[in-house]
């Protein structure tokens, strides 16, 4: 089979809830692509804030764990065994990645360029969205699924314990993957040209 494109990867990436712990690629690929992604994906002013830590195998299994104790007593009983349901589906998986920001560039940017101080937070939201779709679409390309989670930031002081996490970086997002048990299902798509899309000064 052909690799795909990156407009193909793009088309076909999707929200996958059905994982598996049987994925076409080994820990050493998938940490290469991560290794990648963090190298090339382009940061406001070169901040290079976004830190991703990735768990495979038992690490994910762990993070997932700890989802479950922390959310337990702030949940209703019976609300709990439908949440259980969901974070196990997620734990099906093989691996997790966490996208956190680090304040220290961001800040020395604040203060290097004040005239632009009160842009330099959303920006490093925009950095750090960034790497969480190229990894998402990385990983759809070599045939694994995925979804992103945000479990934080209740589950922001477990993970620092555990994985010696700098307490302040911020935790953003939880990108599950692992490999596909079902594809997604047909997607429908509104027009975008003139709702959201606009093109000025095109050629014929």
């Amino acid at each position: 089979m052909a690799p795909k494109t990156f407009l193909e990867a793009v088309q076909t990436r999707r929200t996958i809830y059905a994982l598996n712990k049987d994925v076409p690629i080994s820990d050493k690929q998938i940490t290469e692509i991560a290794k990648q992604i963090v190298l090339h994906v382009p940061s406001s002013f070169n901040s290079q804030s976004t830190r991703i830590v990735v768990l495979l195998g038992r690490e994910h299994d762990t993070f997932w764990d700890y989802v479950l104790e922390v959310l337990k007593p702030m949940l209703p009983a019976e609300q709990f065994p439908s949440t259980e349901q969901r974070v196990s589906g997620f734990k099906a998986g093989y691996g997790t990645a966490l996208f956190l920001e680090d304040p220290e560039p961001v800040e020395a940017l604040r203060k290097g360029f004040p005239i632009f101080a009160h842009h330099f937070g959303d920006w490093s939201e925009h950095t750090s969205a960034m790497h969480q779709f190229a990894l998402w679409t990385a990983l759809e390309a070599e045939g694994l699924g995925a979804s992103l989670q945000h479990y934080n930031p209740i589950i922001d002081i477990k993970a620092q314990e555990h994985w010696n996490i700098p307490v302040d970086w911020k935790l953003r997002s939880q990108l599950v993957f692992g490999g596909k048990v079902a594809d997604a299902g047909e997607k429908e798509f509104k027009p975008v040209e003139g709702t959201r899309l606009f093109v000025h000064g095109a050629k014929e």
